[in-house]
């Protein structure tokens, strides 16, 4: 006989945003979850009225979970460090390196569930990591725990880096690994992590770090594993003037012209970053289905530009919202991200660049979009059960009632009080359900202090 399966109610959200296919937006709105999947949604005097759980949502915001679609979660180890605090990228990246270079499997675990409950308490449900260095033992397995742990929906993205600087690469030699290694690590992952099946908790991404760390050959390569297997691909993509200049140089190709060279483009692959991305190559992923996550914080802390994310959006392009890594953003605070990028595009391309609605989509339906997902991103019947919600009694909103959905991306940056995952409740009354969070803290800044002194 089958199993009964569990109920949950929310009601009575003070609006609750859907982002369906008509954007609709519910006073006195709710939910009716089942398992882990929404069933009904309405106003809550239109829902069922019994569940097995209630959740009162009175004075509460209600939106879809955030979808963060690039991150480099081990970086939070090594957050605002002197050497790295004023550089671009090239030299950024150089500077951090040698620090890497000494992360071991128990930092990398440690790192994931410090970034994963950041981005958790800031209204991220489902994230990507970008993880491309494995030094003293590491395995993108040291971050699925972490994951596992902690409760979030996981796209595992297996980095790497083949090209050092003896064969004209960015990264030190002592950091990359052999191009069957890779590819024969990314197989294994797949076959023994990857889940296919609607609403899946995890996935594996097929992720070579960028054009500057990796072959020609293993860009094809990885493309062809992937499409194998049916899983989506990742990799940095013309984040600076120096990225495009590496670029034309070395392969005689803007980035995009490089990408398309070698299958990376499609509904199935997106790319980090892209400020750089010229007319051409907006048409192209617009045309392809190309997909782009935007980190305007990064993009910002390194002076590598304001990404034309108007012109994407306008040309078709799918665009979602990434922190990126901890050390070159600091946080990862995805309501702070979303803010940023609304606030980015006005600064860049007029006031009326982009609308607080806007910006939410992006990091909802967008994201989800971008992660190759029509299962999460929007609150409707068939979707995951995956939603947050903001207590809108708080000081950040006072002034603000009139328009609580875009108050949310206009105020400043807040924490959430309830977030829903898979249909389990992660964090109530703004606290994690799933792990105590004060020693993770306490056993990180132990680490992160261990990892810069080996590197002095």
């Amino acid at each position: 006989m089958q199993q009964k399966l569990k109920t949950l109610l929310v009601k009575n959200a003070q609006v609750l945003v859907t982002m369906d296919d008509t954007r609709r937006e519910i006073a006195g709105g709710g939910l009716f979850i089942e398992g882990n999947r929404i069933v009904a949604v309405g106003p809550a005097s239109e829902l069922p009225q019994e569940a097995d759980e209630v959740l009162d949502m009175s004075g509460h915001l209600v939106i879809p979970g955030l979808v963060n679609t690039h991150h480099h979660m081990y970086q939070s180890l090594t957050r605002a460090v002197p050497a790295a605090q004023n550089a671009e990228l090239f030299g950024w990246l150089t500077n951090l390196y040698k620090i890497w270079a000494n992360l071991t499997p128990e930092m990398i675990a440690v790192s994931t569930l410090t970034a994963m409950a950041e981005l958790l308490l800031s209204g991220c449900t489902t994230s990507s990591d970008h993880l491309y260095i494995y030094p003293n033992g590491a395995r993108l397995d040291d971050s699925i725990a972490s994951a596992q742990q902690i409760g979030m929906r996981f796209h595992a993205a297996r980095g790497s880096m083949s090209v050092g600087q003896k064969d004209g690469g960015l990264p030190p030699d002592s950091v990359v690994e052999k191009e069957d290694a890779i590819l024969k690590d990314t197989q294994r992952l797949i076959e023994t992590y990857n889940d296919e099946g609607r609403y899946a908790m995890l996935r594996v991404v097929v992720a070579p770090c960028s054009p500057f760390s990796v072959s020609r050959e293993l860009m094809r390569d990885s493309a062809l594993l992937a499409r194998e297997y049916g899983v989506s691909m990742h990799t940095h993509l013309a984040e600076n003037a120096n990225d495009v200049t590496y670029s034309r140089e070395k392969f005689g190709m803007s980035p995009a012209e490089y990408a398309e060279d070698l299958g990376w483009v499609g509904p199935d692959v997106w790319h980090a970053h892209c400020v750089q991305l010229d007319r051409a190559g907006i048409e192209l992923f617009g045309r392809t289905g190309t997909g782009v996550a935007h980190c305007p914080c990064s993009n910002m802390r390194l002076a590598s530009g304001i990404a034309p994310i108007r012109a994407m959006r306008d040309a078709g392009v799918s665009v979602g919202i990434g922190v990126d890594g901890s050390a070159s953003n600091d946080g990862a605070q995805m309501v702070a991200e979303v803010r940023q990028a609304m606030l980015l595009q006005r600064v860049g391309f007029g006031p009326d660049a982009m609308s607080a609605r806007e910006a939410l989509e992006i990091a909802t339906r967008g994201g989800a979009k971008v992660l190759w997902r029509d299962d999460i991103g929007a609150l409707a019947p068939g979707m995951a059960a995956d939603f947050v919600s903001f207590d809108l009694s708080h000081h950040a909103f006072a002034g603000a009632l009139h328009d609580p959905v875009a108050a949310l991306v206009f105020c400043a940056p807040s924490q959430v009080a309830t977030s829903v995952i898979d249909g389990k409740v992660v964090v109530r009354h703004g606290q994690l359900t799933t792990v105590d969070l004060g020693p993770i803290v306490e056993r990180h800044n132990r680490l992160a202090g261990k990892l810069m002194q080996m590197a002095r």
